[in-house]
């Protein structure tokens, strides 16, 4: 899908990307991490990221089921993400995630989906990242967890001033994370606000621009 939009969000915010499925929200995290060609500017920290490789791009992503690398265990699905190996910073943004002892041994397989979305943020962090991406990351586990994620994630928010974009269609969790909030339909941003005032009536704004 083609996607159009202008997005801005500010150091230390969170943006909460919604819409019906199929509008381009992840394609339009992709482009963002370089991950998907695209056209146009993607300024992060006042760099140009479209005059950069996706590898040189400073950002952490997050994707459903956490997109850990099967083959590695957890602490080294961390330590992967470092610019320079760091076991005891990798051990202490795992603990932060409240992982340690022997599951950090557990490759992918071996954990909980909660557990693999925790391992997830750690190494979204693991990078220093200038901007964190976020797509579904709740989506695949339980009430009870996604509720003990929440609490994590907004603690990940306390521990960088970098920017976050969250794709989610669950409104309830937009409204607990974000600052801001924007509505994608059909690969176009069709409004964006305060994350308050524009959730608080999403059902019927997103009837409104489905209906054209």
């Amino acid at each position: 899908m083609a996607v159009a939009a202008t997005l801005a969000v500010a150091p230390g915010q969170t943006l909460a990307l919604v819409g019906p499925s199929g509008a381009g929200k992840s394609t339009l995290l992709q482009a963002i991490a370089g991950l998907v060609p695209a056209s146009g500017t993607v300024l992060v920290a006042g760099q140009d990221w479209q005059q950069l490789p996706a590898w040189r791009r400073r950002v952490g992503l997050v994707i459903q089921g956490g997109g850990l690398f099967p083959h590695l265990d957890a602490l080294a699905n961390v330590m992967i993400a470092q610019d320079r190996r760091d076991e005891a910073a990798a051990r202490a943004l795992l603990a932060a995630m409240q992982l340690e002892g022997a599951v950090l041994d557990r490759r992918p397989a071996q954990l909980s989906g909660g557990e693999q979305m925790r391992v997830a943020l750690a190494r979204a962090l693991a990078r220093a990242p200038d901007l964190l991406l976020l797509d579904e990351p709740f989506a695949a586990v339980d009430p009870p967890v996604r509720r003990a994620l929440l609490r994590l994630v907004a603690d990940v928010r306390a521990r960088t001033a970098a920017p976050m974009i969250i794709v989610t269609h669950d409104l309830a969790e937009a409204a607990a994370i974000a600052d801001t909030a924007a509505f994608m339909v059909d690969g176009a941003i069709v409004e964006q606000g305060p994350a308050a005032a524009l959730l608080a009536d999403a059902g019927s704004r997103i009837s409104r621009w489905l209906a054209g």
